[in-house]
């Protein structure tokens, strides 16, 4: 074959691999930069929800059921019932739930009432005010 019969052809297959190589290579650069955004993206995202979490309300007792007192076990009673507590002034956060919780009083709680209200907060039910605050108090990491 005489030098350079074929030299076209042979510079278009490697042009071609060439392209394909410089595709490939944008493909995985692109995908880097996609991931590297998610991450930045995700993080503060991931951030967020756990203030929110700190910061959702768990009304006690429920707004339907509001006049009632909290029994040491965590049941509504009637107001003035024996050994029940008054419910507090305002609901509580789910940052000083899940002190009262881990044993801790916070601020402006009655110590002695800390365990009705836990024991309140753990009987929640789908569809009562606060459930999806507690619920999101459980996950893992929180």
């Amino acid at each position: 074959m005489p030098k350079g019969s074929g030299g076209a052809a042979g510079n278009i297959g490697n042009a071609g691999n060439d392209r394909l190589a410089a595709t490939g290579r944008r493909g995985v650069l692109m995908l880097g930069a996609v991931a590297a955004s998610s991450v930045v993206t995700i993080r503060p995202a991931l951030a967020s929800t756990a203030a929110s979490v700190l910061n959702c309300k768990i009304p006690i007792p429920d707004p339907a059921d509001s006049g009632k007192y909290i029994a040491r076990d965590g049941k509504l009673v009637a107001a003035g019932t024996d050994g029940a507590f008054r419910p507090p002034s305002r609901p509580v956060t789910g940052d000083e739930a899940k002190k009262m919780i881990n044993g801790q009083s916070p601020p402006g709680f009655d110590p002695n009432a800390r365990e009705a209200y836990v024991n309140y907060i753990r009987r929640l039910q789908h569809g009562t005010s606060g459930f999806t605050c507690y619920a999101s108090l459980q996950m893992p990491g929180r």
